[in-house]
């Protein structure tokens, strides 16, 4: 089966990227493999018009309203493969192939959480990334912040616009001497004891017995790419603090003449907001191309 565009990835990045191209009356093909980044959190704030709903009512309702145009297809399932083919690209999704005259990439990053006991379960929960997204909820309490990368010198630093907040070093890194007046004068407490768990809403179990309550946690995970497609199609990457993501122009295109790219997939920070505008970027540069570019 042959379309205008195949996009690969349907949460908030990608149906907003078909959403253009259906009202520009474009046949898409929209593969999806129902793993949103943010499926642990059940509520997604800064997204006007959204703020405080669930991140699968936002996601469900978009795909409905899409679904609603006739020229769209909508694939349940992983794409495995992804080549360039004479006149587009093949894409095998569930072992059968796909072609397209242009292709998406939107289908995000994947967390690598720390290590420590009892955090993956509270994930999204009482154990977050992004503080624009879940620090107000947190009323101005205490905060931890799990060290993981050199990221957690910026969130330490970040954070206290919420809250009281106390950075959990856990052996990642020792601040010198300028970071540690950098913290001091934020006002952050340093903790160097070994974190050894995560216990009840949002309390740490040292290594040496003591217990620290917090009100939430925020921990910067490292990402890697969802799937291999990038890379099998040679797409330029670029190299973050917490991971790689792909390189793309003001018009949302990779390296790679008629693949673009978009959300997490591409910009080294996001949320739901900034994937939604991505997305319309993206699907709005895509329909420019077939028009213009032949």
């Amino acid at each position: 089966m042959h379309t205008d565009v195949i996009i690969i990835g349907g949460s908030y990045a990608g149906l907003s990227a078909a959403l253009q191209l259906a009202r520009a009356r474009r046949r898409i093909t929209v593969v999806d493999a129902g793993q949103r980044r943010n499926r642990f959190a059940s509520h997604s704030h800064g997204f006007l018009g959204r703020d405080g709903h669930s991140p699968s009512a936002i996601a469900d309702e978009a795909r409905q309203q899409l679904l609603a145009y006739s020229t769209v297809h909508w694939l349940a399932g992983e794409a495995t493969q992804a080549s360039q083919v004479a006149g587009g690209f093949e894409v095998v999704v569930n072992g059968q192939p796909l072609s397209a005259s242009r292709l998406v990439l939107a289908s995000g990053v994947t967390d690598e959480l720390p290590e420590i006991e009892g955090l993956r379960e509270r994930w999204g929960r009482s154990v977050f990334h992004c503080p624009y997204c879940h620090g107000y909820e947190l009323n101005q309490g205490a905060i931890g912040v799990l060290a993981n990368n050199a990221m957690a010198m910026h969130q330490a630093q970040l954070l206290p616009e919420w809250g009281q907040v106390t950075l959990l070093l856990n052996g990642a890194f020792v601040p010198d001497d300028e970071q540690q007046a950098l913290l001091t004068r934020c006002g952050v407490k340093v903790e160097h004891a070994q974190v050894l768990r995560l216990e009840d809403h949002a309390s740490v179990v040292l290594k040496d017995g003591r217990r620290l309550h917090f009100s939430g946690l925020f921990t910067v995970p490292s990402t890697r790419m969802t799937n291999d497609l990038p890379h099998q199609l040679g797409c330029a990457l670029e190299h973050g603090p917490v991971g790689s993501y792909l390189r793309v122009n003001e018009l949302k295109e990779t390296s790679v003449p008629g693949v673009f790219a978009c959300g997490d997939t591409a910009r080294g920070f996001s949320n739901v907001a900034m994937a939604v505008g991505d997305g319309a970027m993206t699907g709005a540069s895509v329909h420019r191309s077939l028009v213009f570019d032949h």
